[in-house]
C-alpha cells in the first residue's frame, strides 16, 4: 500500500508541475488515503503480533 501511495504522490507532483490542478489534487488525496490505510494496517499487525504471510 505504501508503494501505491508513493506512486500517487509522484503522479500528483508531476501533474502539479505541468499545471493539471484537478488531477494533482485527486492523486494527492488518494496518496493520503492509501498512506493512512497502510499505517492503520501496520499498527494493527504490530499490535496483534501477527506475522506477514510468506511467499
Amino acid at each position: 500500500m505504501f508503494g501505491w501511495a508513493i506512486t500517487f504522490l509522484i503522479v500528483a507532483i508531476i501533474t502539479g508541475i505541468f499545471g493539471f490542478a484537478g488531477v494533482a489534487g485527486t492523486a494527492a488525496w488518494i496518496a493520503k488515503i492509501l498512506f493512512v490505510v497502510g499505517l492503520v494496517v501496520f499498527l494493527v499487525v504490530l499490535a496483534t503480533g501477527r506475522q506477514p504471510p510468506t511467499v
